[in-house]
């Protein structure tokens, strides 16, 4: 593809999607390495690989679907504060997915209590984050299907 050339509008929110989710796990061994080493990055993600690729994941689908939404509401013209609404599902997944990893900073800070908290529930907080990702997932993706129905029907 030249480089001027733009991205067809089918394979963006693929394209996008994977992208965040790349991300996504950049961020988490970019944390993971600057608290606490490579070594301990790699550990955690070996130990719960599968959670963390499940949150990826979701994370990476809910911002695909993000993108098609925003490509519907913009052929339809309509106003884009479905998607700032949309977006607050991805934004609490984010933040129950990573609260655990307060723990290795929450000492600096003086917030004992959060650290063992963090620590003891490390898998539930996974957990909810999974649930949040999902949760976020189903709403997008209803907003995504409602808006392709009113769309079709407008262009019908």
């Amino acid at each position: 593809m030249p480089a001027n050339a733009t991205l067809p509008n089918e394979q963006r929110p693929f394209v996008f999607g994977a992208l965040a989710a790349g991300i996504l796990l950049l961020i988490y061994f970019g944390a993971l390495t600057l608290v606490s080493g490579w070594s301990f990055a790699v550990a955690q993600f070996v130990q719960f690989w599968y959670y963390i690729l499940l949150l990826a994941v979701g994370f990476g689908i809910q911002v695909g679907l993000f993108v098609r939404l925003r490509q519907i509401i913009g052929q339809a013209g309509q106003s884009g504060a479905v998607m700032a609404t949309s977006g607050t599902a991805s934004t609490a997944a984010m933040v129950s997915c990573c609260a655990h990893y307060l723990a290795t900073v929450a000492p600096v800070l003086g917030a004992t209590g959060l650290v063992t908290f963090a620590t003891q529930f490390q898998v539930e907080l996974f957990w909810v984050g999974l649930l949040f990702n999902f949760a976020g997932i189903v709403y997008i993706g209803d907003k995504v299907l409602k808006a392709s129905r009113e769309h079709a029907q407008c262009q019908a």
